[in-house]
């Protein structure tokens, strides 16, 4: 897994409330950024490891940052990564070697997003319950939707799709790194 970068420039959580969309951007605060706000990317190879290590990344990237953000938002996060990029590995390898995961870390609300090249855009199903599979998507439009949140998938303007979902924050003070 690379390093997780932060992308000076990149999209930023509107301070408002609301969300911009995958590649937009949000209008600067005058009173200036807090500390922990910003946009981080990292890239994986499309491989069953990368789901764990993308999970770690990101939180270990909120506690290092010093989100304010309680257990319940932290494992929510944690949860939707690992299955959208469980969702990228499994279905879209073959035509996206890489999944990119991108986190955008605003006054109001954290958004996490990962990309493929893969051009096919999934639906939320509605699985069958004898069905071992096929809920991921559904599971993270519910844990967004119970958070207050939102989510979304867009194509890309290399053919590819970006699926995101940003959550808002909870003010309990700073996650620590060992939370």
């Amino acid at each position: 897994m690379e390093t997780i970068e932060r992308e000076d420039g990149g999209r930023k959580m509107d301070v408002s409330g609301s969300v911009p969309p995958a590649g937009g951007s949000a209008p600067d605060d005058p009173a200036g950024p807090l500390a922990y706000e910003g946009v981080w990317r990292f890239t994986a190879p499309s491989l069953e490891e990368s789901v764990p290590q993308a999970r770690r990344a990101v939180r270990d990237l909120l506690g290092r940052q010093g989100v304010p953000a309680d257990q319940d938002l932290v494992y929510s996060l944690l949860l939707i990564v690992s299955e959208l990029v469980t969702n990228s590995v499994r279905h879209a390898a073959l035509l996206s070697p890489e999944v990119a995961v991108e986190v955008a870390i605003g006054r109001a609300w954290v958004r996490v997003a990962v990309e493929d090249n893969h051009p096919y855009r999934p639906k939320a199903l509605e699985a069958d319950f004898g069905q071992t599979g096929g809920r991921g998507l559904l599971l993270v439009r519910e844990i967004t939707r119970e958070a207050g949140g939102v989510c979304d998938v867009e194509h890309t303007s290399t053919g590819g799709k970006v699926i995101w979902a940003a959550l808002p924050l909870t003010a309990t003070g700073p996650l620590t790194a060992a939370g």
